[in-house]
């Protein structure tokens, strides 16, 4: 029987979907904040929770439906056994916003450990004025994000114009409607997985519905060292967004940055300490500058190879400048490679490279001071835009 049939007549105002893969010992805790924030401020409507599992082979299911929900119905749901994904995870949920259309949908990560009721109502309430899609805003290590601080975040400020600081953040709030748009869409492997998060904002931005920031503090979750390995979520996140940017290069109207409006408490908290193996950064670099030497050749002007070739980052740094117009190039190249998945892998030890300079940069930096080198990283690729936008031109 599915949650409508089991809802019978009853209408839903508000649905929180907890995407999850083995999160026994952590669920119960996500789902007892939301009850609380769900509660406290939006206790007039009609709410549900949704464990949005991924089949675990642990006592997920069990710790979510055995936590206390306080009268609100908690329903949970998968993906069949074998499908992983937390894109696949989120189609499940739109599925259900498309059905029952609710004024408000709202999805929180598993893996929070600092998640309160607060986070509920600022990712909520926007959503019951006049807002479709809402993106937080967290206080984050200055090297924590790094896929987002130098690619996905620079990339949507480059070519877009939205400055949108968190387009991948995890947790995001949502309309019924823009949840029909985004079934509406292609989908591809990668957005089934990783790719989920940046293909919902791009998403949002060309459909143009309205979209804002809320602040939400501290984010503390499972993080991992940028040098380490990244798995398939580096090809799954930058294939998405180069896919989508290429598939609608002629809607980049990004020629004056577009500030979207905040929501919530800005004061930066400090967030907590990590640590970075800038070593294991300088050698991945080396390494896969070594290894891909032929296909970078191929993918990036003649310029910029031969400063990417010669850079020696122990004594120089790739600024910033450099690092735009390299990534500019190879997102012109993507889509009449036929090597594409071998092109991304490509991009990963210049991503290593540009983390590693940033890490030099700002190692005697506050973290308002490293946000401030994120904001001019973000200008610079808006300043360089026009050269993109031209590369794209030439490759069609």
């Amino acid at each position: 029987m599915g949650i409508k049939e089991q809802l019978g007549t009853e209408k839903v105002d508000i649905i929180v979907g907890i995407p999850s893969y083995n999160e026994e010992n952590n669920i119960g805790f996500v789902t007892e904040q939301v009850v609380a924030g769900l509660k406290k401020y939006f206790s007039s409507y009609s709410c549900i929770i949704i464990n949005l599992d991924n089949d675990s082979t642990d006592n997920t299911r069990q710790a979510f439906l055995g936590t206390f929900t306080d009268g609100i119905p908690a329903f949970y749901l998968s993906t069949p056994t074998g499908v992983r994904g937390k894109g696949n995870n989120l189609r499940n949920f739109f599925e259900i916003a498309k059905e029952l259309k609710p004024k408000a949908c709202i999805t929180v990560d598993s893996d929070l450990k600092n998640i309160t009721p607060e986070w509920i109502k600022n990712l909520c309430q926007p959503l019951l004025e006049e807002y479709d899609y809402v993106t937080p805003i967290y206080a984050r290590h200055k090297y924590d994000g790094t896929i987002t601080n130098n690619i996905v975040y620079p990339l949507l400020v480059g070519l877009f114009g939205y400055n949108i600081r968190q387009p991948i953040g995890g947790e995001f709030g949502f309309s019924s409607r823009l949840a029909e748009h985004w079934l509406s869409q292609e989908w591809s492997e990668n957005v089934r997985n990783y790719g989920i998060d940046v293909f919902m904002t791009v998403n949002a931005i060309i459909g143009g519905y309205n979209i804002c920031s809320t602040y939400l503090g501290a984010k503390i979750h499972k993080v991992k060292d940028p040098g380490e390995s990244l798995g398939p979520m580096f090809r799954q996140v930058i294939g998405t967004l180069f896919t989508l940017i290429r598939a609608h290069h002629k809607a980049l109207d990004g020629k004056k940055i577009k500030e979207v409006k905040v929501f919530g408490n800005t004061h930066l908290e400090e967030p907590p300490l990590m640590c970075i193996n800038t070593n294991t950064l300088l050698k991945a670099f080396n390494a896969g500058r070594a290894k891909h030497k032929e296909l970078l050749k191929q993918s990036l002007s003649k310029e910029s190879y031969a400063a990417l070739k010669e850079i020696a980052l122990e004594t120089t740094s790739m600024k910033a400048e450099m690092w735009a117009k390299m990534l500019y190039e190879l997102l012109a190249a993507y889509e009449k490679s036929n090597r594409k998945e071998e092109l991304l892998e490509a991009i990963q030890p210049l991503y290593f490279g540009r983390v590693y300079s940033f890490a030099k940069q700002t190692a005697g930096m506050s973290q308002q001071e490293a946000e401030q080198e994120v904001q001019r990283q973000a200008r610079a690729f808006h300043e360089l835009r026009e050269y993109c936008l031209e590369l794209l031109k030439q490759e069609k």
